[in-house]
């Protein structure tokens, strides 16, 4: 019997395409858990949203999260649902805007 494919979401896949033109840190998360290194770094560098924080678990390991003006959230819950983020519709507006124009 073949195996199906798993069907790729087209929202999932537009908001991987936005987080793409975020501002992307990575970090070790060492003896912190993944999030409580997210929210040290985020504090200790004073970085402002919208930002992608790749935290590294082990070598296998990476956290993706997404500083938001609202709080830290997990990369795929907004690549899911990057529409309710009012920092990302701005940048998905720019982005639209700079394809239009690369049409001419």
């Amino acid at each position: 019997m073949a195996r199906r494919r798993k069907r790729k979401s087209r929202r999932r896949l537009e908001g991987r395409r936005i987080l793409e033109m975020v501002p992307q840190y990575s970090i070790e998360s060492g003896e912190d858990k993944p999030v409580t290194a997210a929210r040290k770094f985020i504090h200790a560098e004073g970085i402002v949203p919208p930002a992608l924080l790749l935290v590294k678990r082990n070598e296998h390991t990476t956290d993706r999260y997404f500083w938001a003006e609202k709080g830290l959230f997990g990369a795929q819950y907004v690549e899911e649902n990057h529409f309710l983020f009012p920092s990302l519709r701005v940048m998905e507006e720019e982005s639209d805007g700079i394809a239009v124009g690369a049409k001419r």
